[in-house]
C-alpha cells in the first residue's frame, strides 16, 4: 500500500483551491455569524452553507433544504444541518419530518468517512458514513461548497484521502497498520487507536431563514449543548482481535454468506485466542419461558444480573368485571391516546386465523374475478396466510403484479403479453456468443455469480435436488433474465433466496419473473452499493427499539450494538433463513399484504428483540456474542407468536412508530421515475 501522505488532502486540488479562495470567501461571507467572542463556552462555527439539500423520495417537490455547520467546541468538531422552517421549499414538511431528518451535533469522532460526488451533470453531494456504520441520506450542495466543506474539516480533523477510491476521505486514521487494512476492505472502523467518545449529543437550533439574522440567545442555545458532549464522554478501550473478528462477520452480512458453521468457526478461533464465553453461573427462568418452549430455546437468566423491565408490559386490570390479559409473551398493552378513559382497553396481537382456501378465496371475487374488497382480502390473508395451491393466483394480487380489479380476461391477456416480453430480455443474454462474451467482463461476472449462487440455494428442498436440476437451471435463467432487465442493479447475493419461492410457488419461468419483477420494486434498493436502503432500515429499527424498549436500546447502546449489524441478514432477505420454508411463504405474504404497515419486517424484528431481551440482557451479551446467538435462532422461532407480538407493537407504536421510519425506506411501494437502482457510483 502507498504511504499514507500521498493520499493527505494537501496535495489536493481540491484541497488547495478550497485554501486559496473557498475557505476566504465562505470565513467573509459569514463573518457575522463565526465571531467567536459572541460563542459562549468557546464554541465557534467554522463553517457554515445555505441550501444544502437532501432528497427523501425522487420528488422535486419533497427536497428539504436547510443549513450546515461545522462547530467547534474545544478540541471537538461537530457537524450539524437543520432544516429550514417556514420557507416554501419547506412547505410540505410536518414537524415529524423536521425532527427525523435533523441531524444534531455529530462530533467526528464518530465520524468514519465521507464520500463525495461530482456527477458530469447535477449538483455535488456528499455522504457521512459513522464509525458504526450508518450513513446519513446524501447532502447536495445546489450552490457548490464541497471543496470548502472538506477544506474547513482538514483544518480541525485529521483526515486523508483513500488509498482505493480518490473521492473517499478517511476520518481519523492514525497510520495504524491494522486500521489501514480494514479501511482498504472498505469496513466499518474496527481498532481504536484513541479511545474516543461514544455518545452523542443533541444540538438544539431553530432554522433561520437566508434573510434572518441568528440571535446571541439561539447561539448560546446550540452552543450550551454542544458544551455537554465533553462533560458527557465515555472512554473504551478496543482489542484489535477481537473487533477484527466482528468487522469480519459483519462484511459477511453484506454478501448473505452468512452461515453458522463459518460464524462458529470463527468463533471458535477467537475464544482459542483468549475470548471466552461469559461463564454461567446459577440461573432462573425467565418470564418468557412459554416462548422459548415453543421456540426450544430455554432463556436462563443470572440472579446477580438486575435486568429492566419491559416498559410495555403492563399489570392486566379489571373492567366490567372482566379480566382483558394480553395472549403474548410481550406483556399486555395499552393503547396509546386513547381520547376516552371509557375506551381504554388492553390490545394485543389477534389470534391467528386458518389460512385461506379456495372456496373462501371465491368469495372475494366477482362472477369476472374483481377482488370486491382489496382490504378486506390483504386482511384477511394478513390474519391467516394462504393455503399453498391458492398461493399461485393470490401472490401475483398481493405483489402486485395483477391489479385487484383486474378481470380473468385481462390477467390471461397479460400473461401472454408478459410471456412474450420475457422471451425477448431473455434471448438478449442467449444471443451472446463465446466470444462476445470474452469481451463483456460485467456479464462474465454476473453469470459466474448467479451460477455459484443458484446450486447453493435450497438444494435441501426435493424442488431444487439432485444433479443437473431444472429448476435449478431456471433460477439461473431468470436472474440472468433479471440482470438484463434491469442493467443498474444487476444480480447481488441474496437475490436467489428471494427468487426461489416464488418460483417453488408459481412453477412457471415468465410468472416467475414477473412476480420477481413485482418484488425488487419494492426490495431493490437492499442490494444498492451505496446501502443507503440497508442504512435507512436498521436506522429505523434502532428507534423503533428506542421507542417500544427503551432498556433494551440502552443496553445495545452501552455495549456498541447500536448499528443494528446483527440483524442484517434479517432485513435484507427478509428473514427468509429464519424460518422453515413453509413458514417463510406464511410469513412473506403477511408482510406483502401491507395491511397494518408496509414496514411490519421491522416490528417483526423488533418483536423477536424483545422476545429474547432479558437474555441478551442478563447474559451480557456484547456484539459478537450476540451476532453468534442471533444466527442460532434460525429455525427455532415461533411465527404466529412473532407476528402476534408485531401486530400488538405495531398498534401501540402508532403514529409515534410511524415517525421513526424515513419516507422512502424500503419495501415503500415504488416511484415509477425510473431512478430507484442508480449505481454509478461506488460507495462505502
Amino acid at each position: 500500500m502507498q504511504e499514507t501522505d500521498l493520499h493527505d488532502l494537501s496535495d489536493d486540488a481540491d484541497y488547495a483551491a478550497s485554501q486559496l479562495q473557498g475557505l476566504a470567501s465562505m470565513m467573509g461571507s459569514d463573518s457575522r455569524t463565526q465571531n467567536s467572542a459572541s460563542e459562549p463556552d468557546g464554541a465557534e462555527i467554522v463553517y457554515m452553507k445555505d441550501n444544502v439539500t437532501i432528497h427523501p423520495t425522487q420528488f422535486a417537490s419533497e427536497r428539504i433544504s436547510g443549513r450546515l455547520k461545522l462547530i467547534k467546541q474545544g478540541s471537538t468538531l461537530f457537524m450539524t444541518w437543520i432544516p429550514y422552517k417556514g420557507q416554501s421549499s419547506n412547505a410540505k414538511l410536518s414537524e415529524k419530518d423536521w425532527n427525523l431528518y435533523t441531524i444534531r451535533a455529530v462530533p467526528f469522532t464518530e465520524v468514519r468517512s465521507i464520500r463525495r460526488h461530482t456527477p458530469a451533470l447535477g449538483w455535488q453531494y456528499i455522504i457521512v458514513v459513522l464509525s458504526s456504520g450508518l450513513a446519513y441520506p446524501p447532502l447536495y450542495f445546489y450552490n457548490g461548497g464541497v471543496k470548502e466543506f472538506l477544506g474547513s474539516i482538514k483544518q480541525h480533523v485529521f483526515i486523508v484521502r483513500s488509498a482505493e477510491d480518490a473521492n473517499v476521505f478517511i476520518v481519523n486514521d492514525f497510520q495504524n497498520p491494522l486500521q489501514k487494512t480494514l479501511s482498504s476492505l472498505e469496513l466499518p472502523r474496527a481498532v481504536s487507536v484513541v479511545s474516543e467518545p461514544s455518545m452523542s449529543v443533541s444540538v438544539g437550533e431553530s432554522p433561520l431563514n437566508d434573510n434572518q439574522e441568528r440571535t446571541d440567545a439561539g447561539v448560546h442555545s446550540e452552543t450550551s449543548r454542544v458544551s455537554q458532549y465533553n462533560v458527557k464522554q465515555r472512554q473504551k478501550g478496543h482489542d484489535p482481535a477481537r473487533d477484527l473478528s466482528i468487522q469480519v462477520l459483519e462484511k459477511f452480512s453484506l454478501v448473505t454468506k452468512f452461515a453458522r458453521e463459518t460464524t462458529s468457526q470463527l468463533f471458535r478461533e477467537s475464544h482459542g485466542n483468549g475470548f471466552v464465553a461469559i461463564e454461567r453461573r446459577s440461573h432462573n427462568h425467565s418470564p418468557l419461558d412459554s416462548a422459548q418452549k415453543a421456540s426450544n430455546i430455554a432463556e436462563k437468566v443470572p440472579d446477580t444480573i438486575p435486568i429492566a423491565s419491559d416498559p410495555l408490559e403492563k399489570i392486566s386490570y379489571m373492567k366490567h368485571n372482566l379480566v382483558e390479559e394480553a395472549a403474548t409473551n410481550l406483556g399486555t398493552f395499552e393503547l396509546i391516546n386513547c381520547k376516552e378513559v371509557d375506551k381504554l382497553t388492553l390490545v394485543w396481537g389477534k389470534p391467528r386465523q386458518p389460512p385461506l382456501g379456495p372456496e373462501e378465496w371465491f368469495t372475494f371475487l366477482d362472477s369476472e374475478g374483481r377482488v370486491m374488497d382489496s382490504k378486506a382480502l390483504r386482511k384477511r390473508i394478513f390474519y391467516g396466510g394462504l393455503e399453498h395451491g391458492l398461493r399461485k393466483e393470490a401472490w401475483a394480487f398481493v405483489l402486485g403484479y395483477h391489479l385487484y380489479d383486474s378481470t380473468y380476461a385481462e390477467r390471461q391477456y397479460l400473461r401472454s403479453i408478459k410471456k412474450s416480453e420475457y422471451e425477448t430480455i431473455k434471448r438478449q443474454w442467449q444471443s451472446i456468443s463465446s466470444e462476445q462474451a470474452n469481451r463483456f467482463t460485467k456479464f462474465r461476472e454476473r453469470k459466474g455469480l448467479i451460477e455459484k449462487d443458484v446450486v447453493r440455494t435450497d438444494r435441501s428442498l426435493s424442488f431444487y435436488d439432485g444433479e443437473d436440476n431444472a429448476n435449478v437451471n431456471l433460477l439461473r435463467d431468470i436472474l440472468l433474465t433479471y440482470s438484463f432487465y434491469n442493467f443498474d442493479l444487476g444480480y447481488c447475493q441474496g437475490m436467489s433466496d428471494l427468487l426461489s419461492p416464488i418460483l417453488f410457488v408459481m412453477e412457471d419461468e415468465s410468472e416467475s419473473f414477473w412476480c420477481f419483477v413485482a418484488l425488487m420494486e419494492r426490495l431493490g434498493p437492499n442490494f444498492n452499493r451505496d446501502q443507503n436502503g440497508m442504512h435507512s432500515q436498521l436506522f429505523a429499527l434502532s428507534k423503533l427499539v428506542e421507542l417500544l424498549d427503551s432498556p433494551l436500546h440502552n443496553y445495545f447502546e452501552q455495549n456498541d450494538c447500536l448499528n443494528y449489524f446483527f440483524c442484517f441478514r434479517w432485513i435484507l432477505i427478509q428473514l427468509k433463513r429464519e424460518f422453515e420454508y413453509e413458514k417463510t411463504m406464511r410469513l412473506w405474504e403477511v408482510l406483502w399484504t401491507h395491511y397494518l404497515s408496509e414496514h411490519l419486517h421491522l416490528y417483526v424484528c423488533v418483536a423477536i428483540l424483545k422476545r429474547y431481551r432479558n437474555r441478551i440482557m442478563g447474559e451480557q451479551m456484547d456484539f459478537d456474542t450476540l451476532l453468534k446467538f442471533i444466527n442460532e435462532l434460525s429455525g427455532h422461532i415461533d411465527l404466529d407468536s412473532v407476528l402476534r407480538d408485531a401486530e400488538a407493537l405495531c398498534i401501540c407504536a402508532g403514529e409515534n412508530g410511524a415517525a421513526c421510519i424515513p419516507p422512502g425506506t424500503p419495501p415503500s411501494l415504488p416511484v415509477d421515475d425510473g431512478l430507484l437502482y442508480t449505481q454509478q457510483d461506488d460507495v462505502l
